[in-house]
């Protein structure tokens, strides 16, 4: 071998060396550059595994919640409905009296406007079945009235009528005032917890 040889042969071995520590450098770099970007990526993963479970999460309560207020809803509305049919059947249950103890009634209302004067209302119905001693049984309640002849606007009970200012009697006016001690005592019996 000739000394260009051995200076050529130096120089490819020169050459293969640093081509062996430059591939070792890059091979490391690149297991250390995969080996970062799993650890990234198992992060990343981890975070949106935990994103998906705090979304489950608040997915299932939400839908718990929507769940418990359609049951709250459906029951306050049947609630209601109970209430309401009551309500209606306490009135009927007034307005089918029998005559004596529907006017019985009228009386007991009567008693509470004791000391007041003017023209008692009736509607229709009640003109057509009125006791002849009514205007007799208002005195005797303290009420000192004129009977209307012509019916008023209502069902049942009575308006009297004291100048400008109207005492009304209607039933289901009176029931309508009451309704929150009805609805109270309906909720307690129907309802109890």
């Amino acid at each position: 071998m000739n000394s260009g040889d051995k200076i050529l042969n130096r120089i490819k071995l020169d050459c293969d060396a640093r081509i062996s520590e430059i591939n070792a450098e890059t091979d490391k770099k690149c297991a250390q550059t995969a080996a970062q970007a799993k650890l990234d990526s198992d992060k990343i993963s981890a975070e949106i595994a935990d994103k998906a479970q705090l979304k489950v999460k608040q997915m299932k309560a939400a839908s718990k919640s929507r769940c418990e207020l359609e049951t709250r809803n459906a029951f306050l509305k049947r609630r209601r409905e109970e209430i309401d049919k009551t309500y209606n059947e306490i009135l009927n249950k007034i307005n089918n009296l029998s005559d004596e103890e529907y006017f019985e009634q009228i009386y007991t209302f009567a008693k509470k406007l004791s000391g007041k004067s003017g023209v008692v209302m009736l509607g229709k119905r009640d003109l057509n079945r009125l006791p002849k001693n009514f205007i007799a049984r208002l005195a005797d309640c303290g009420v000192k009235a004129e009977l209307c002849p012509t019916p008023c606007d209502i069902e049942s009970g009575f308006i009297l009528k004291c100048g400008d200012i109207e005492e009304n009697m209607d039933f289901s006016a009176i029931l309508t005032e009451k309704r929150d001690i009805i609805e109270d005592f309906i909720n307690q019996e129907l309802f109890k917890a």
